[in-house]
């Protein structure tokens, strides 16, 4: 069990996200950032879906009642166990009856922690994600608070020899000397360039709006939260005034609202909206957009479907042959 002592900014419980209900109306959820998620699994033994912390901002302090092994990917949250900085990006071995504490993000916004075996909360609608505005998954649907205590998986398999092999009763702590190829990890800064496709709308867009998409920047606004990123800018203009029927919506729609300030959709988006879309961000970069946080700098290339589908193989491939290193290390 994991008692939390002193929660962060928002900290909630999130896995790969509830699939299968956006026909019902139920939003998807799920991990911000689901490239550092995963990650995070992996390096603990875990399949990869597994619902893990997501902190943002601010990170919590958390008292561990029992041995684990854990790993932390994504934003840097300067993660510290009795005043000493924990490694992010690997296994980590942490004993039973510390402490490991959260500051402010200093690099990107938000963080993963995982646990091997995962985190043991119930399950709603095929997932243990949260979604507070509905209060369901996660504990109790809601942010973490002080006092909670998450119930850790038992952990068989891989996650139980990744334990036995760091185990250490001489440190709080202890992680391996190894570490993930640095070009896997993601470049966190305060400017982000970002692919995008075309939306379905693009067209309706005066040539004015479209120029300005492309070639100048947006400042992403502190309204911004998991259900969208509002961003400010040159304002984007449709040719004339167009009545849309509302359509199905997903992860990365640029929705222009009749203000002219895009509005790109997250994790807790709605399922359906009726904003024209003048853009669709590519999978491949949903880690840059998760990570920006009030203030940072977003641009926009073009890029095709077949150019964005051609980089997210070649994500998959690196996360395979990871996951595959993984298991060969510790089976």
């Amino acid at each position: 069990m994991i008692t939390v002592m002193k929660p962060g900014l928002q900290d909630t419980i999130q896995d790969a996200g509830r699939t299968g209900y956006q026909k019902f109306g139920v939003v998807v959820g799920g991990a911000m950032d689901p490239f550092s998620h995963r990650v995070a699994n992996f390096l603990v033994g875990n399949e990869g879906q597994e619902a893990t912390v997501e902190m943002s901002l601010v990170g919590p302090r958390l008292l561990f009642e029992q041995d684990a092994v854990i790993s932390i990917c994504g934003g840097n949250l300067q993660p510290k166990i009795a005043g000493v900085p924990v490694p992010a990006w690997k296994p980590v071995f942490i004993r039973k009856g510390s402490e490991l504490a959260f500051g402010a993000a200093v690099a990107g916004s938000r963080a993963y922690l995982a646990i091997a075996g995962g985190i043991d909360v119930p399950v709603v609608m095929n997932s243990r994600s949260t979604y507070v505005k509905a209060k369901i998954g996660g504990l109790e649907g809601r942010a973490l608070r002080k006092g909670d205590v998450l119930p850790i998986a038992n952990s068989t398999g891989i996650p139980a020899s990744i334990k036995q092999r760091l185990k250490t009763q001489e440190a709080s702590f202890r992680a391996p000397d190894w570490q993930i190829a640095t070009t896997l990890l993601p470049n966190l800064s305060n400017r982000y360039v970002i692919r995008v496709m075309r939306g379905r709308q693009y067209d309706l867009f005066d040539e004015q709006s479209q120029n300005d998409f492309w070639n100048k920047s947006f400042t992403v606004s502190s309204l911004s939260d998991r259900m969208g990123y509002r961003i400010n800018g040159p304002s984007l203009t449709l040719k004339k005034q167009t009545e849309m029927i509302s359509e199905a919506v997903t992860y990365g729609s640029i929705q222009v609202p009749a203000d002219g300030n895009p509005i790109i959709l997250a994790a807790d988006r709605q399922t359906t909206g009726g904003y024209p879309k003048i853009g669709q961000i590519s999978s491949i970069n949903f880690t840059k957009l998760a990570q920006a946080k009030a203030g940072d700098q977003l641009t926009f290339n073009e890029v095709t479907i077949t150019e964005s589908q051609k980089l997210m193989a070649i994500q998959e491939k690196n996360l395979k042959e990871l996951r595959a290193a993984i298991l060969t290390k510790f089976r």
